[in-house]
């Protein structure tokens, strides 16, 4: 019998580029003319994974969202992969905005994913471990097209494929 081939479908974030991306938001925010004197400002908790915009206005805490995005993205981090609340009323006439970072893939998630890899009908087994799954199959040809077929869908958190021996 053929050796069987595996990846597994994780959903992680670099924190070190999370809180790097974060320290030039910061200075941004320190250095803009629109934003200098606003009284807005990040924060950014390593331990629950959080981020917290604090901001005068919802307006002003969208461009602190729109600045801190921005700099998520050329740091390589997906921007699915923070989820933002709602913004809500704090001291005076302030606004603040959580989003917390999504890691690992929820039971969820891992359940839709699992009935989606199943309806292909492909030669593959799927075992979901934890906040992960692992795709193996005698063939490799069949986890390429299980790796094609799920950079195709859109589960809301970004996903990577990893291990894949």
């Amino acid at each position: 019998m053929a050796k069987e081939s595996s990846f597994d479908v994780v959903s992680t974030v670099d924190m070190q580029e999370v809180d790097n991306a974060y320290q030039q938001a910061k200075k941004e925010l320190s250095q803009r003319y629109d934003l200098k004197d606003s009284g807005a400002e990040v924060t950014l908790d390593k331990a629950k994974q959080t981020l917290t915009v604090a901001a005068p206005a919802e307006f002003v805490a969208k461009q602190v969202i729109d600045v801190l995005g921005s700099k998520l993205i050329k740091r390589g981090i997906d921007l699915a992969s923070v989820k933002w609340g709602d913004a809500q009323a704090a001291t005076g006439q302030s606004v603040r905005v959580v989003g917390s970072i999504v890691t690992g893939i929820d039971k969820e998630t891992a359940g839709k994913i699992n009935k989606d890899i199943k309806a292909l009908k492909l030669k593959c087994k799927v075992t979901i471990e934890g906040d992960q799954l692992r795709v193996s199959s005698a063939s490799r040809d069949t986890l390429q097209e299980v790796i094609a077929f799920l950079k195709g869908q859109d589960y809301g958190q970004p996903l990577q494929y990893v291990n894949y021996r």
